[in-house]
């Protein structure tokens, strides 16, 4: 498979009058077209802020990020935000072809990829509703559906279902694993979750406490299409929870002594 994102010795360093903290490390990694990759790793390393390099809201210290992009005439990346970042005073249907309409793109394709997502995420029947009239699963469905809609070379995704309640995770997870499965999206993922990294993910990298390094991955093998059930069933996934909860654990304990 071809490389789609290069990332090789990113550093990020913030400074704050006389003082400097180094957020990222030296951080090196490839991903290639097509593959789904979870990032974990304690609070404060460097997660979130690794990814709004990549989405251009960052400036890098050191470094070179390369994106490989196939067609010029869609964006490089969307992020979908922990934060529920969809536009209030816009509906359901016009947050999802916000970006659509900034490419200017033709009318009836604008109403087809809209229409096409907002089927796919299950908010058809409430696309003229306000977020003001959604609860918060279905403002994530309006943030996942808008992101796919805009068909970015890459997708960034910061802990998207962090806020929500278990029966609404499990459902949105599914449902991101049944439109990736089909569009075949670059995807970085951002979880605390280890369940949810393993659900998911072709692969995890680990990141050490600050300063950021990644400094383990795991290649996920489980067969797809997977249902949480039976990975958590599956003594090899199993065996990787173990694994990454002592990473964790030993990251956390490193960055408080």
């Amino acid at each position: 498979m071809d490389t789609k994102i290069s990332i090789e010795n990113l550093t990020k360093v913030f400074y704050k009058k006389n003082a400097s903290v180094t957020a990222l490390d030296e951080v090196s990694m490839n991903i290639t077209e097509g593959e789904f990759v979870c990032i974990v790793g304690p609070s404060g390393c460097g997660k979130t802020t690794l990814l709004r390099i990549l989405a251009d809201l960052e400036t890098l210290s050191a470094g070179k990020i390369e994106i490989k992009q196939d067609k010029k005439d869609r964006p490089l990346q969307s992020m979908v935000f922990q934060e529920r970042g969809i536009i209030p005073w816009l509906t359901v249907e016009e947050n999802v072809s916000f970006g659509l309409k900034m490419r200017h793109l033709p009318i009836q394709q604008v109403k087809e990829r809209t229409d096409y997502y907002l089927q796919k995420v299950g908010l058809d029947q409430f696309k003229k509703l306000y977020p003001k009239e959604l609860s918060g699963g279905m403002k994530q469905r309006v943030s996942i559906a808008r992101a796919f809609a805009n068909d970015p070379e890459i997708l960034l995704m910061d802990e998207p279902f962090a806020a929500l309640d278990e029966q609404n995770k499990f459902i949105l997870q599914e449902e991101l694993l049944s439109i990736w499965e089909e569009t075949k999206k670059t995807v970085i993922f951002i979880t605390h979750s280890i369940d949810e990294a393993l659900l998911l993910s072709d692969r995890i990298l680990l990141m050490s406490a600050q300063p950021g390094k990644i400094i383990k991955e795991i290649k996920n093998d489980s067969p797809r299409p997977r249902k949480m059930e039976q990975m958590r069933a599956n003594q090899k996934t199993a065996e990787h929870f173990i694994e990454i909860l002592n990473h964790l654990h030993e990251e956390v304990q490193k960055s408080r002594s």
